[in-house]
């Protein structure tokens, strides 16, 4: 999961960035248009209703260290869930090369 935030901006609602997750069991990737100003709970409600409604929860997210994701809110959300959490090192290149490679 992380961010694609140097979008030019379109749309009806004008969206400036793009959340990007990659589904390794399906291999698939989706992107979600949203706003670089969008808050945790605004990320929040777009990953719940895009996310978990249609596929379920997930065992594991791995993530940047972006403060989005690693606010209290979103550690007490994947505690709920039942959620593992990962964080991916900064251009560690099996990490980087998935994203690009499945973008």
């Amino acid at each position: 999961m992380d961010w694609v935030t140097e979008c030019v901006p379109g749309g009806k609602e004008n969206f400036n960035s793009c959340l990007v997750i990659v589904d390794r069991y399906r291999k698939s990737v989706r992107c979600f248009p949203c706003h670089k100003e969008d808050t945790e709970m605004d990320t929040a409600l777009l990953f719940w209703n895009s996310i978990i409604v249609p596929c379920g929860v997930p065992k594991i997210i791995i993530s940047d260290r972006d403060p989005k994701f690693t606010t209290e809110f979103w550690t007490n959300l994947y505690d709920m869930l039942g959620t593992k959490l990962a964080f991916s090192t900064a251009y560690y290149q099996q990490t980087d090369v998935l994203a690009k490679r499945m973008i």
